[in-house]
């Protein structure tokens, strides 16, 4: 009987919103994550968004920061909030009144390679092991890995299309040879268990027409790390982290990572430059090109 009602009607406002995300693009996620945050702003106001006063918006991020949200939640939503203004309802005035706030950036945490192979190793189904190993050998997001479908590997230009990047972004990826040769190690067992379509997700979930959950993935790369025995707080951003770190180390130029990477700023990639303890160990410090100590000359006093 219920599936004779008609589905809930979407407001203009909430429909327009969603248009001007799908003109550029937005994942499923990110516009998931925009709606919920212009919601926030609704509930606050107790009355539609678009009728919020540059006052409304200051007591709005008065209000959420004595609450204790977090800044880089915080900021989320300002992002969410200036898109809101600015595209869906013409009013970057107002989404100039919204302020974001600096914090201090933590270093990510980086696996070394043993710890990696150890973690791909530990994960028992083949599929949750080439989605890890794109992670990690491409550099991919967890959303850019669910969202890949097998028309994305280019096997004859050696490249991992990513459509669904973030922002919307179009970019090419790295796919080396092990990882393809995994992959297709993985497409031959999808199709012998019925789970893998010519034109469909790389990565199905519990049905072939859905792809892979992040929410799988990550469950799947905590799990491994348990398995492997990796005390460190581990996500799928971690293979990501990871992958910059390696190239940075290996002396891959710090542009040519930024491009595989996506970012739209070298600054975000610079930040591995930070955790990348290889590179600093290759450096010679310019007190030992002075020659004044004999190598393994023992300290003064000692």
């Amino acid at each position: 009987m219920h599936d004779l009602l008609p589905a809930p009607a979407i407001s203009p406002l909430r429909q327009r919103l969603i248009e001007e995300m799908n003109l550029r693009r937005f994942s499923h996620e990110t516009q998931r994550n925009y709606l919920r945050d212009v919601g926030r702003l609704a509930t606050f106001l107790g009355r539609r968004p678009d009728t919020a006063s540059a006052e409304d918006l200051r007591r709005f991020q008065v209000e959420q920061r004595e609450a204790g949200v977090p800044v880089p939640t915080l900021n989320g939503i300002v992002s969410a909030l200036r898109f809101f203004f600015t595209h869906a309802l013409d009013r970057p005035d107002l989404a100039r009144r919204l302020v974001r706030l600096a914090y201090p950036r933590t270093l990510p945490v980086v696996l070394s390679r043993a710890e990696v192979a150890r973690l791909l190793a530990a994960t028992t189904c083949l599929k949750h092991r080439a989605a890890l190993a794109v992670a990690y050998g491409a550099g991919l997001r967890v959303a850019e890995v669910a969202a890949l479908k097998v028309t994305d590997i280019d096997s004859a230009r050696m490249l991992i299309r990513v459509e669904r990047g973030k922002g919307g972004r179009y970019r090419n990826a790295l796919l080396s040879a092990d990882l393809l040769a995994l992959l297709r190690q993985w497409w031959r067992a999808g199709r012998q268990q019925g789970v893998m379509l010519g034109d469909g997700w790389l990565f199905p979930g519990q049905h072939a027409l859905k792809p892979v959950s992040t929410r799988q993935l990550r469950r799947v790369v905590v799990e491994a790390a348990r398995a492997a025995g990796i005390a460190k707080r581990v996500g799928p951003h971690t293979l990501r982290h990871s992958f910059a770190t390696h190239l940075l180390e290996d002396g891959t130029d710090i542009r040519v990572i930024q491009v595989l990477l996506g970012h739209a700023k070298l600054d975000n990639t610079a930040f591995y430059t930070k955790v990348a303890t290889r590179t600093v160990r290759t450096v010679t410090s310019p007190l030992d090109r002075l020659g004044l100590f004999e190598a393994g000359e023992s300290a003064a006093g000692s």
